[in-house]
């Protein structure tokens, strides 16, 4: 039996409907990001799961808590797993950056990798704190299946870092919706990435919700 990270970004917030930067803003979930959670944990209780590892930022151990408690397995928190800190563009919606973040705004989409929001964090440094983790879970789990809970950009950039991808494309070639999964086996040849964001477990209503 391989290794299988689960990789689960958090259930919708406030920002993640709107839109807006929320980055190390301690967000809680909505009601239907409270949903999306509990849906995930009556679709997934059934699976022998090995360990649960999570961002310990409110969004995201609330969105492992239901499966947690179900099955009574720990949550075991790391700071490596935080999303993005988006600096001063945070709390703040795509427009009001353009305007008033117009040339960091541009060098960050140019290359998120060496180039943050102004006053953030870039991708490399994201991926820096971000696959130790993956590391450990490697280590401390040769086999099974762990779970993991993060955020959009933490996510895609993991999933570029281990699927051989530039980080400074993560934004341009992973998408990761409120509460998706991604599912990576670790075999002979390495990080195979064998599920993409996926969300069938939702409900149509809450599927209907972009979840941006």
């Amino acid at each position: 039996m391989s290794l299988k990270i689960y990789l689960l970004r958090h259930g919708e917030t406030e920002y993640s409907q709107r839109g807006a930067f929320c980055g190390s803003l301690d967000a809680p979930l909505t009601e239907s990001g409270k949903q999306m959670a509990v849906l995930f944990a009556a679709a997934y209780c059934s699976f022998p799961w090995t360990a649960v590892y999570s961002s310990p930022m409110k969004r995201a151990v609330a969105t492992a808590r239901p499966l947690c408690d179900t099955l009574d397995l720990p949550i075991q928190l790391r700071e490596g797993l935080k999303e993005i800190h988006y600096g001063l563009w945070e709390d703040q919606e795509l427009d009001a950056v353009q305007k008033h973040y117009a040339e960091d705004y541009l060098h960050w989409q140019t290359d998120p990798a060496w180039h943050a929001p102004t006053g953030g964090e870039t991708a490399i440094q994201i991926a820096s704190r971000a696959l130790p983790v993956i590391t450990e879970i490697e280590a401390k789990h040769p086999t099974g299946n762990v779970l993991l809970v993060s955020h959009k950009a933490t996510i895609r950039i993991i999933l570029c870092s281990l699927l051989g991808i530039d980080v400074g494309r993560y934004r341009d070639r992973i998408n990761a919706l409120a509460a998706s999964v991604s599912i990576v086996t670790f075999g002979p040849y390495g990080p195979m990435l064998d599920v993409l964001g996926d969300r069938n477990y939702m409900s149509e209503e809450l599927l209907s919700r972009s979840g941006t």
